[in-house]
């Protein structure tokens, strides 16, 4: 597949700035794989799609406030964004970066910390060590901000309403530095009603990073190298993915971050015996063709051309149907993005 077949025109004042309220007044499009048709619903409205027994399998990764500001030597402005940290460091990107240098240092703004830059990595990523040592999410959470992607403008300033609204309501493990944005739609009612009508939950975790909103850059899609991201898959969650599948029921995966991790299993979930809980790194690159084998259906968002995330919703519907569906959308004024509203493929 080639790079140029992830590209839709797109009016910029169809990006959204602001999310939807309340979350579940998103609208929803509900793309059939099977009848080949496209619908236009609210977001609540999900609930007429799903059946007891299925089981919605949410990215409990919890926005961590990763986005923070620095000093040269000489008085200069550098922005930070964690990414992740681990024995060699932290792992940071920085801008501008064009003249530090291996063994310069870093003020953090607002902090008794520095950075020691130690390595210039791809993509604009440093590994770094702060001194004197730090944990970091502690830190961040003092002098960070809240991530926003840069599409989305805050002229005056941050909101802190995005604390709270870049965030789904089950977040639970810190450590993404982008939203799963296809899980903001849902609000604990939303979630309770699902399970009374007899569909289940699971909950895995995949830490949002470089390689869910860096841009495929190679001409051929074969050629692009996904940047590793962390996942677990609790045993209990498996247990229960496992059993929808015997069961007859359908996984229902809550974004393309849940996509990967289910697709980066070892095994066909149904078959054979339970996985036990996995805890690793995937670099899987989802793009047409495919062939899945954990997913049924898949809730989403619409995404940036040129995005890996959407050569996955490809591979899922159809190269065609996407582009149908993605048309429909700009034609109906859907809002994008992060904050924009959803789709649903079946």
């Amino acid at each position: 597949m080639r790079l140029d077949e992830l590209y839709f025109d797109l009016p910029e004042e169809l990006i959204a700035q602001q999310p939807a309220e309340p979350r579940d007044s998103s609208r929803l499009l509900v793309l059939d794989r099977a009848r080949g048709t496209i619908s236009h619903r609210v977001f609540r409205d999900i609930l007429e799609y799903l059946r007891p027994g299925d089981c919605l399998t949410l990215n409990d990764t919890r926005v961590i406030r990763a986005r923070f500001y620095c000093r040269k030597p000489t008085g200069g402005r550098v922005e930070a964004l964690f990414l992740h940290h681990d024995e060699a460091g932290w792992h940071v990107l920085l801008k501008p970066a064009a003249r530090l240098r291996v063994g310069g240092t870093l003020h953090c703004e607002q902090a008794d910390t520095r950075l020691v830059l130690l390595e210039r990595l791809e993509r604009g990523e440093w590994r770094v060590r702060a001194e004197p040592e730090t944990e970091p999410f502690g830190l961040l959470e003092r002098i960070g901000q809240t991530p926003l992607p840069p599409y989305i403008r805050r002229d005056s300033g941050p909101d802190p309403h995005d604390d709270q609204r870049y965030q789904t309501v089950y977040a639970e493990k810190p450590g993404a530095v982008a939203a799963p944005t296809a899980g903001l739609h849902f609000t604990p009612e939303l979630l309770a009603a699902a399970r009374e009508r007899g569909v289940r939950t699971a909950r895995v975790t995949l830490h949002v990073g470089l390689g869910t909103f860096t841009p495929v850059s190679a001409e051929n899609l074969a050629d692009h190298h996904m940047h590793a991201e962390y996942f677990e898959a609790p045993a209990e969650s498996l247990a229960r993915l496992h059993e929808t599948r015997r069961g007859g029921g359908r996984i229902v995966a809550v974004g393309t971050t849940t996509v990967r991790v289910l697709e980066s299993l070892p095994a066909r979930l149904g078959d054979g015996a339970v996985p036990q809980a996995i805890r690793t790194w995937s670099e899987l690159f989802i793009y047409p063709p495919y062939a899945y084998r954990n997913v049924d259906l898949l809730v989403t968002n619409f995404h940036l051309p040129y995005s890996s995330l959407i050569a996955l919703v490809m591979a899922f519907a159809g190269v065609d149907a996407t582009r149908r569906a993605y048309a429909a959308a700009v034609a109906e004024r859907y809002r994008f993005f992060s904050f924009g509203d959803a789709m649903l493929i079946v």
